[in-house]
């Protein structure tokens, strides 16, 4: 009875064994599929076998051929390919939000979408034990239950923390909860924020999602945009450095040439490139002026400089000579 049963499942375990088995430097042929199959208590003729793969083909498996002295069969390709699921291991390994544990689980599971010849490969690339991760474990689900609130336009709540000295959690506001609209999360210098928007300011502000915990939705309807205003997240990534608020400016700068790159990097390639002379150039941004904005700048030293307004340049040469007071 056993045995019959077995033998319903038998074009499923032939599926299995070609998609974990084989790749095009690795394949099986029909003799070593009919051993396999009797691993699993199956009996099983040439010809059902041939069936079986013209029903998988049909089907959508990409199963092709390679004759040497026998035969060869093999999954030509699939839906992901040894390069992407490459990208997709480094992009997990390079997260910093999400923690060891919950790396190690998912670069298993990229691994399983590939043959087990290839997912070697995978795993030999694997080096998460020594980068920087997050410690809220919880953050993997946080980000899948903000997704949902935004989706279904509700509020949410959440409690929010800092770590002090000591690395212990201190709950801001005393421990109570937070009550925010969310309208979207950002990826931003290795960390995930949840973007939202405030009806008291009129203005849209942020969270670290891994400084976040008892995130709850809300049955109440997110607080409604002024004036039907669309949301850009790529707009406001580009005004806020770092995720790092401050008042908003339109800032007029100066470049050296050598850092077109840079300046096309930050602010994307539709930013407006204006000729000052032979070895420098212009742009005028709206950017939250903050000390993040200020670093950014610091780092191009005199290849950089504030040409307007005259409020922002006080308040960079102010940071600048509070830093040079530390050396006196």
């Amino acid at each position: 009875m056993a045995k019959s049963s077995n033998q319903k499942l038998k074009i499923l375990y032939i599926m299995k064994m070609l998609l974990e088995k084989t790749d095009e430097e690795n394949t099986m042929t029909i003799n070593d599929m009919i051993a396999e199959l009797e691993r699993y208590g199956i009996t099983a003729e040439r010809k059902s076998i041939y069936d079986d793969i013209d029903a998988l083909r049909h089907y959508g498996i990409d199963i092709t051929t390679r004759k040497s002295k026998t035969t060869e069969y093999f999954v030509a390709s699939r839906v992901f390919e040894l390069p992407e699921l490459k990208l997709l291991v480094d992009a997990v390994q390079c997260s910093k939000f999400v923690t060891y544990k919950k790396s190690n689980e998912l670069i298993k599971k990229i691994e399983s979408l590939a043959s087990s010849h290839q997912a070697a490969l995978l795993h030999r690339q694997v080096y998460v034990a020594n980068r920087v991760k997050a410690i809220n474990e919880n953050i993997y689900y946080n980000v899948d239950r903000l997704h949902v609130a935004i989706a279904e336009n509700k509020q949410v709540s959440f409690k929010y923390f800092d770590y002090d000295i000591k690395k212990e959690k201190r709950y801001r506001k005393n421990g109570e909860l937070y009550f925010v609209s969310p309208y979207a999360l950002s990826w931003d210098d290795e960390n995930y924020y949840l973007i939202t928007f405030s009806e008291k300011y009129n203005d849209f502000t942020h969270y670290r999602v891994d400084r976040m915990t008892n995130i709850e939705i809300v049955d109440q309807p997110r607080a409604m945009l002024p004036d039907n205003e669309q949301f850009n997240i790529v707009d406001y990534s580009k005004k806020v450095f770092n995720m790092f608020g401050g008042e908003e400016e339109t800032v007029k700068l100066k470049f050296d040439n050598s850092l077109v790159n840079a300046v096309i990097d930050r602010f994307g390639k539709d930013v407006s490139l204006d000729k000052v002379d032979d070895n420098s150039f212009s742009i005028r941004i709206n950017v939250a002026i903050s000390s993040t904005f200020f670093a950014w700048l610091a780092q191009f030293g005199n290849k950089v400089k504030i040409l307007s307004p005259e409020s922002v340049i006080e308040k960079y040469k102010n940071s600048i000579q509070e830093i040079l007071e530390q050396y006196k």
